[in-house]
């Protein structure tokens, strides 16, 4: 090969080089985002995040009209979503506080609020958490109820049951963490 050729093709191969060390340096960097599938830990802060248990509710069922204490009937093409958690704080000497603001997102990236709950399950938006205590608390009825997991409630359009997977968004004071929701 001559030495003509030769340029083009070092400088080719140096650029498809440069080009690979880049992306290899881009998937090392932090996203600022955690990312589990339902049934994983997550934690943030000090407080540990486990989505154990997700559906949607049924207004006229025994047993899930006790986890809508006190909402309005679910507005016409909507659902009511229950997402049942267990959290913890994870620090020995240090209060936590939970998020106020929880969401569920869509594929499409809609996002949709968690709602207050008066339930004797649901998990307290804003919460404190004493140290190394957690929701649902010990012997309360979320804790020795069927599912044993404090519940988040969102009530969202039934036309989001088609954007699939949601997420589970858990706001935290340096990233965010995303939790995959396995209807």
């Amino acid at each position: 090969m001559t030495s003509s050729r030769r340029n083009p093709l070092i400088a080719l191969t140096a650029m498809a080089l440069l080009l690979a060390g880049l992306m290899l340096s881009a998937c090392g960097a932090s996203n600022e985002t955690e990312h589990v599938a339902e049934g994983e830990q997550v934690t943030l802060g000090n407080i540990e995040y486990n989505l154990v248990f997700s559906r949607y509710l049924n207004p006229n069922d025994n047993e899930d009209s006790a986890y809508l204490v006190g909402q309005p009937p679910v507005a016409p093409h909507g659902l009511y979503l229950g997402l049942f958690l267990q959290v913890k704080n994870k620090s020995s000497d240090e209060t936590a506080t939970l998020p106020l603001n929880f969401k569920v997102r869509d594929t499409f990236g809609a996002e949709f609020d968690a709602i207050p709950n008066d339930s004797l399950f649901s998990l307290p938006l804003a919460g404190r958490l004493e140290p190394e205590m957690g929701f649902p608390t010990q012997d309360s009825t979320a804790q020795t109820g069927p599912i044993e997991g404090s519940m988040l409630l969102f009530q969202i359009p039934q036309s989001v049951t088609e954007n699939r997977p949601l997420e589970l968004v858990i706001p935290g004071e340096e990233e965010d963490a995303t939790i995959d929701i396995d209807l």
